[in-house]
């Protein structure tokens, strides 16, 4: 059912915890399924993610997206964390069964918050970065979801 590299992701979570004063932090959920995803970033001078860190709680699927998520960014700036979609997420990780996109898609939505976070504590603004929701299920994709 899950690829590898899924499991290993939910089995050796990378950037797991939390960074006391982060430049950034996003928090969102999806109550359709009860998953919540918290990112943490530390983005330095050059707008650099130096740091990022998950708190997740939730499925498999979702603690493997949070930490590829974190994979992803970690080293970007914010615009090139900005891009990164659940469709990377997906790749990355090899795949997901259908019933899981949705992972993926708070993993990205979980580091756009972060992102807002930063952008407003700093007066800045990033094209394409939109005001988070705080439940992804507002933006459901219409997948059919069970856990």
């Amino acid at each position: 059912m899950y690829t590898e590299k899924v499991m290993d992701h939910f089995m050796n979570p990378r950037n797991m915890g939390e960074l006391e004063n982060a430049s950034g932090v996003g928090t969102v959920g999806n109550a359709k399924c009860g998953d919540i995803m918290r990112i943490f970033l530390d983005i330095d001078e050059n707008q650099v993610i130096q740091d990022v860190k998950f708190k997740t709680f939730g499925c498999g699927a979702a603690v493997a997206t949070s930490s590829m998520a974190t994979e992803l960014i970690k080293g970007k700036t914010v615009e090139e964390a900005l891009k990164m979609t659940n469709k990377a997420v997906c790749e990355a990780l090899d795949g997901l069964p259908p019933v899981k996109v949705h992972c993926s898609l708070l993993a990205e939505e979980a580091v756009h918050a972060a992102l807002w976070d930063y952008a407003k504590k700093n007066n800045l603004e990033f094209e394409g970065l939109k005001e988070p929701v705080a439940d992804i299920h507002e933006h459901d994709h219409g997948e059919e979801e069970e856990e």
